[in-house]
């Protein structure tokens, strides 16, 4: 296994470990010399490195999406944990473990999927049972879905992020729906199964987390109505006007024209599910914001452009880890008055010393 991991790396550690490149760029010193700055990543978070000297005779053998072995000390630079890169070499995908470099889900994906399958089996309508039915029942389908991420970086952004985001909904879907009075569950519950089935194909995740040329033309809302529409066109005597809200709950489920939309939510289901769904996603992003913030001091996180704020630690702020506890110092004791005749045997004289003694001899 790798071996340190980002989250485990600490000031002034002298490190030889392989890594995943998420970004390269070459750069120039004053001198006119190049050198390399880099993102480096594996399952638990990135790294910010540099290789200030000698990376002219490297910068040709790796490229972004590669796994390289370097050899570096780590520091501290502006508050953060920075790599100085002393060595670097490629490495063959043969000589890394992959499960090493992507984050995942905590949850397995077998169980996820036995979940979603229970929801499923749970749909009263059968004409909405059908639907879901014969898109979870592809297993091309279903493989992708049960690894997707949700995102390629804002929440959920790990392997079986998509299905761990959506049964989350459920949950969220379930107790709403029960608090809202006329609420369609089954139509709310297949908005929240379907909403986001176009990053199945819009998100590719072979190394890092990035967009499908597809998905850069068309985006997952698009892809996901036209899998909908294929897939309940080939069921028959399924309602048009039903498949048209289903259509609407993922047409929607963004809420806004401006954050990519094509149509507001126009009736109380698919009000609901943008709610759900945004709600679901601020509130892990808010969690990997904080657990992913390479700050090593203060109880806020860097600012985090998705969610137009910095997150205040809260764990770190109620219980912030004490000072080491400075040793009192000794107790200063006095020392003894001297006996008048060690004061005189000390060469010390005094008028009231020699009367002193004079009396006592008396």
């Amino acid at each position: 296994m790798k071996s340190p991991f980002v989250n485990e790396l600490k000031a002034e550690q002298t490190i030889n470990a392989p890594f995943l490149v998420h970004i390269k760029d070459v750069r120039q010193k004053k001198t006119g010399d190049p050198y390399l700055s880099l993102t480096l990543a594996d399952r638990t978070g990135e790294l910010d490195a540099k290789m200030w000297d000698n990376a002219a005779e490297v910068l040709d053998t790796f490229e972004r999406d590669d796994f390289i072995k370097v050899k570096g000390l780590v520091q501290v630079f502006q508050n953060r944990l920075q790599l100085t890169i002393h060595k670097l070499q490629r490495l063959a995908d043969s000589d890394v473990a992959f499960g090493d470099y992507f984050p995942a889900s905590k949850r397995d994906p077998a169980d996820m999927e036995r979940d979603l399958r229970e929801v499923v089996a749970g749909i009263a309508n059968p004409h909405l049972k059908a639907l879901l039915d014969s898109i979870f029942g592809d297993e091309k389908i279903m493989s992708a879905y049960r690894i997707a991420p949700a995102a390629k970086s804002i929440h959920h952004a790990y392997l079986s992020g998509l299905i761990e985001h959506v049964l989350s909904m459920v949950g969220v879907a379930k107790y709403t729906a029960g608090h809202y009075a006329d609420i369609d569950i089954d139509l709310l519950l297949t908005g929240v199964l379907l909403h986001d089935i176009g990053k199945i194909q819009e998100l590719v995740y072979a190394r890092s987390f990035g967009y499908s040329d597809e998905g850069q033309l068309i985006g997952h809302i698009v892809m996901g109505v036209k899998m909908l529409d294929e897939k309940a066109r080939a069921i028959p005597g399924f309602p048009p006007k039903l498949l048209t809200l289903v259509e609407h709950l993922i047409l929607s489920h963004h809420g806004t024209l401006e954050y990519g939309s094509p149509k507001i939510p126009l009736f109380p289901e698919a009000l609901l599910l943008h709610h759900i769904d945004n709600l679901d996603s601020k509130m892990e992003a808010m969690r990997q914001t904080v657990d992913r913030d390479q700050r090593i001091e203060g109880v806020w996180t860097g600012y985090n452009p998705a969610l137009e704020r910095m997150v205040l630690k809260r764990v770190k702020y109620l219980d912030p880890v004490p000072a080491e506890p400075v040793p009192p110092a000794a107790p200063s004791v006095p020392k003894p008055p001297q006996p008048i005749a060690a004061t005189r045997h000390s060469g010390i004289n005094s008028l009231l010393a020699d009367k002193l003694s004079s009396a006592l001899k008396s």
